[in-house]
């Protein structure tokens, strides 16, 4: 677009200078210079290029619901995101996955945003009932999960997936200050077996057992 108006403000100049050197048709080389500078700002906003892509975005992501919203803002305050919602389990049961997301999470060379706090829960006879907790453990109904560290931790590392097959699945890195070394991942899934979200050995293929104690958060296979 831009280029085809530059070409339309050469040929306009070129019309508007008679051969006596006096201009002529002034108002329609002074609308052709607007237009052109119009252009130029619009390419330099981003208009009119791809216009049906923040749209297409948009629609792709479904709004919502006002009743995962409010139970987010019950479990975990008002500046608490959904991060995703539906059948993550594929049980057939709605469930939701949300979390206090630190703004501008720094730098590192672990991939995932950083969050304080996070839940998942799930919609039972119309109650939403919390299902898994992150805060300082990693903790589930019936304790902590495996590998859960012994000492207090101010924040994670989230990254999460969602498959069509398995449904969802959570890897978890502890963030403590002052620590060297690479921390490998805590991964959270859905056990069919038991029913529940277990953590897994570093494999990511064994679910383990809960306990009622951090002491004994090592646990073993389930």
């Amino acid at each position: 677009m831009l280029r085809a108006l530059v070409q339309l403000a050469k040929s306009e100049e070129k019309a508007t200078h008679s051969p006596g050197g006096r201009c002529l048709h002034l108002p329609r080389y002074a609308a052709c210079f607007g237009l052109l500078v119009i252009a130029a700002s619009l390419q330099g906003c981003g208009f009119g290029f791809d216009a049906s892509k923040p749209a297409a975005d948009a629609a792709q992501k479904p709004a919502i619901p006002e009743e995962i919203q409010d139970a987010t803002k019950s479990l975990l305050g008002s500046e608490a995101q959904v991060l995703l919602f539906g059948d993550l389990a594929k049980t057939g049961k709605q469930q939701f996955l949300a979390a206090n997301v630190v703004p501008n999470t720094p730098k590192s060379t672990v991939a995932g945003m950083v969050i304080t706090r996070a839940v998942i829960a799930e919609n039972e006879d119309g109650k939403w009932v919390e299902l898994v907790r992150c805060d300082e453990y990693l903790k589930n109904a019936k304790g902590y999960l495996a590998l859960t560290p012994l000492q207090a931790v101010s924040g994670w590392r989230l990254q999460y997936e969602n498959s069509a097959e398995q449904g969802m699945a959570l890897y978890l890195t502890p963030v403590q200050a002052g620590t060297s070394g690479r921390t490998l991942p805590i991964a959270v899934r859905w056990n069919p077996a038991t029913k529940r979200y277990q953590s897994m050995d570093y494999s990511y293929t064994n679910f383990l057992g809960e306990a009622p104690t951090l002491q004994n958060s090592r646990s073993t296979l389930r």
